[in-house]
């Protein structure tokens, strides 16, 4: 039997982006910074990067992962700024969608959960031609992962290529850290990322994109 059509990615994103939610119907304090979604849904796309919420900077161009840790994410996926940023080829979808502001500590708050419970399904069925998604950080990696998330980042990762082989909720998921230079400890203490994960990596993003 046939699938019920797919809401077309381009209308839903426009719907997102007027999306106010966090600030007008908030779960707890209303978003600080003016609301900015900053998404890429694709009808064509098989790759999704499902990370964390846009930074200050991405926020301000309205461009996901325009900043430093972009340009790792980049050199991650063996992928020049031009096809990156190709919504045919690249979808993203972070688990916020606006940039959450500042903590105490000078560092980005969480992502906001109200933008999971109101879009994430309906954006994950109107992609239904995605063949693998990139989990970056936590927040993410307890979404798509079927099985779930371990108790910490460095478990998850570790266990790439388990949750690989066994799916996600909605396509086969390869988990990562975040690119931020403030991971550049965790990427030494762990050669086997750059050794073992990036190949592959590079490799399923080569024949997606």
């Amino acid at each position: 039997m046939a699938s019920a059509a797919a809401e077309d990615p381009a209308a839903l994103y426009d719907t997102i982006r007027a999306c106010r939610i966090c600030r007008d119907a908030p779960v707890g304090p209303p978003l600080p910074v003016t609301p900015n979604p900053v998404l890429a849904l694709s009808g064509t796309a098989r790759l999704l990067i499902a990370g964390q919420a846009p930074g200050n900077l991405a926020d301000r161009s309205t461009t996901p992962f325009n900043d430093p840790s972009g340009v790792r994410l980049r050199d991650w996926l063996g992928l020049s700024p031009e096809v990156f940023y190709d919504s045919a080829r690249v979808a993203i979808l972070p688990m916020g969608f606006c940039f959450p502001g500042t903590d105490p500590m000078g560092g980005d708050r969480p992502p906001r959960i109200e933008c999971r419970a109101a879009w994430h399904d309906r954006a994950m069925a109107a992609m239904p031609q995605i063949e693998l998604i990139l989990a970056i950080g936590q927040h993410a990696q307890r979404f798509h992962i079927a099985s779930g998330a371990g108790r910490s980042l460095t478990e998850t990762v570790t266990n790439w290529r388990t949750i690989l082989a066994e799916g996600g909720r909605f396509a086969p998921v390869l988990p990562l850290p975040h690119p931020s230079w403030r991971n550049s400890g965790w990427l030494k203490r762990h050669p086997w990322f750059g050794e073992e994960l990036l190949p592959e990596l590079r490799r399923r993003v080569g024949e997606l994109v």
